[in-house]
């Protein structure tokens, strides 16, 4: 399943190499700045990780992501994993191949999961 939410770009994290065949990127945006500000932050993986290079800190995006969830020695975690990220009405697409693929609920997942 397939979201999108639009903020303010806050911070951009350095790529890190978790083995030596998969990497990440994590990056932060504000959604709201009233007098609760939320500071969402969203993980990028393998050849996306370059996606966020175009956008300055400051900016408006918009952010296309999957809600991912998994179990680890009885621990929980979820993961925002982006897809796709836009501004100014300007897609920015990060491999060829990033086709999103129709899922049976009408939404698009391009996970190879």
């Amino acid at each position: 399943m397939s979201f999108e939410i639009k903020g303010q770009l806050v911070k951009k994290f350095d790529i890190e190499s978790k083995t030596a065949s998969f990497q990440t990127r994590e990056f932060v945006i504000l959604i709201s700045k009233d007098n609760y500000p939320q500071y969402v932050k969203f993980q990028l993986a393998q050849e996306r990780v370059n996606l966020i290079d175009p956008d300055n800190e400051t900016e408006e995006i918009k952010v296309h992501f999957d809600l991912r969830g998994r179990e680890w020695q009885g621990k929980y975690f979820t993961n925002l994993n982006a897809w796709k990220i836009e501004k100014g009405g300007e897609d920015i697409v990060g491999h060829p191949n990033d086709i999103p693929f129709e899922v049976n609920d009408g939404s698009f997942d391009d996970s190879p999961f």
